[in-house]
C-alpha cells in the first residue's frame, strides 16, 4: 500500500474491539505486529443493515475452505463487501466463529472490568455486541465471522484444529467494493489453547485503493466473483463491463 495513499493509522491491543464506516474505494491493511493475533470481523451494509457477511456463500462460490488473496467476501444478497487484494499470511479462518465468555472463563483466569479496568479478559461474542449496538444492531444480526491470522486445518477424520502458523509482521489488505460497516475485535480465536490469555497488537492502516482494472486478481478469480462485481454495479447503478 503506497504511503501517499494512507489517511489513517491505529493500533489495537489484544482483547479489544473497534468499528468504523468503510467507504467504497478505500482499503484496509491489517498487520499482526508480534505474531499470534486473531482479528474477528463482520461486515454490514449501512443502507440495508439486515444485509450482512455470509461465510457459507463466500466459501461455496469460491470453492475454498480458507481465505487469501484473490477471494471476495460476500453478503447474503450476493454482493461483495470487500476483496482481498494482498495477503502474506495465506490461510484465514471463517468457519470457527467466536470465543465466548464461557470459553474465556474455562480456558484462562478471567479478569473483570471492575478489578482490572481495560485489562479485563474480553471475548469475541460480547465484543461484537458492544460494537453492533453503536449502529442499532443486536444479537439477531450476528453471523459467522472471519478470523484473520488464524489458520484452521482439518485432519483425515474431519476434526479441526488451530495451526500455529508464524504470523509476525504478516499483512492482509482488503479493498472495499461497497460502503460497509466494519465491526472487529482482537479477542482470542475459540480454538486457541495458549496457556495465557493472548494479548497481541494489530496495526490497522486505511488508505485509498487503486481502482479495479480489467485484469484484477479478485474480479477474475472465478466466474462467481464476476457475477458478484456485476451485482455491486447494479446496486450502485453503474455500468459493468464484462
Amino acid at each position: 500500500m503506497p504511503d501517499n495513499a494512507m489517511f489513517y493509522q491505529t493500533q489495537i491491543s489484544g482483547g479489544h474491539h473497534w468499528s468504523f464506516f468503510a467507504r467504497r474505494g478505500n482499503a484496509m491493511a491489517l498487520r499482526d505486529i508480534r505474531g499470534g493475533a486473531n482479528v474477528g470481523m463482520l461486515f454490514y451494509n449501512p443502507e440495508l443493515r439486515n444485509e450482512k457477511y455470509n461465510a457459507p456463500d463466500t466459501l461455496k462460490c469460491q470453492h475454498t475452505f480458507q481465505l487469501t488473496a484473490g477471494h471476495c467476501l460476500y453478503s447474503d444478497m450476493g454482493r461483495i463487501f470487500c476483496s482481498i487484494v494482498a495477503d502474506s499470511f495465506g490461510a484465514h479462518d471463517t468457519v470457527c466463529g467466536n470465543s465466548t465468555a464461557q470459553i474465556v472463563a474455562e480456558r484462562w483466569q478471567p479478569r473483570s472490568y471492575q478489578t482490572q479496568s481495560n485489562a479485563w479478559t474480553q471475548n469475541g461474542h460480547d465484543s461484537f455486541l458492544t460494537e453492533l449496538a453503536k449502529y442499532d444492531l443486536n444479537v439477531r444480526h450476528m453471523a459467522a465471522n472471519v478470523n484473520w491470522f488464524s489458520h484452521v486445518v482439518v485432519d483425515d477424520e474431519g476434526a479441526m484444529s488451530l495451526k500455529q502458523t508464524p504470523s509476525q509482521d504478516k499483512e492482509v489488505t482488503l479493498r472495499f467494493e461497497m460502503d460497509t460497516i466494519v465491526v472487529l475485535h482482537t479477542c482470542p480465536h475459540p480454538m486457541d489453547t495458549s496457556p495465557t490469555y493472548p494479548e497481541t497488537e494489530v496495526q490497522i492502516v486505511l488508505a485509498k485503493a487503486d481502482p479495479v482494472q480489467p485484469d484484477d486478481l479478485c474480479l477474475n478469480h472465478c466466474d462467481e466473483n464476476r457475477r458478484g462485481f456485476r451485482n455491486n454495479a447494479l446496486f450502485h447503478m453503474e455500468p459493468f463491463y464484462d
